[in-house]
């Protein structure tokens, strides 16, 4: 790999993280996650087998099926308590596809 792109990789992961960490709107949240997947996914593909760009492939749509889900759930918290912050999580049903779609995005135990 080239020592450009892969600096260009590792600087847009570090970005990624600090983005979502220190965000206060859902909307940032998932900016930062999604410049996360697509940062890493030059990194999972970078031997030239088949195995790998397999690999790259499903990490991509199982992490487009969580953000979608996290996309929905803030939808439906604001749509319920009418707030977009993130520390305004009230709703059971947001509380519950957010739990999920984040415990997606981590890989834990029952989504690994």
């Amino acid at each position: 790999m080239n020592p450009q792109v892969k600096l260009i990789s590792i600087s847009s992961l570090l970005l990624g993280t600090t983005i979502t960490i220190s965000s206060n709107h859902w909307m940032m949240a998932w900016t930062g996650l999604e410049i996360n997947t697509l940062a890493i996914l030059p990194l999972i593909s970078k031997p030239h087998h088949p195995r790998a760009i397999e690999a790259a492939t499903k990490y991509f749509l199982v992490q487009a099926a969580a953000s979608t889900l996290l996309l929905f759930s803030s939808t439906t918290n604001a749509l319920f308590t009418g707030q977009w912050d993130v520390t305004q999580l009230t709703h059971p049903t947001s509380c519950l596809l957010l739990t999920t779609a984040i415990s997606i995005k981590l890989g834990l135990v029952p989504f690994h």
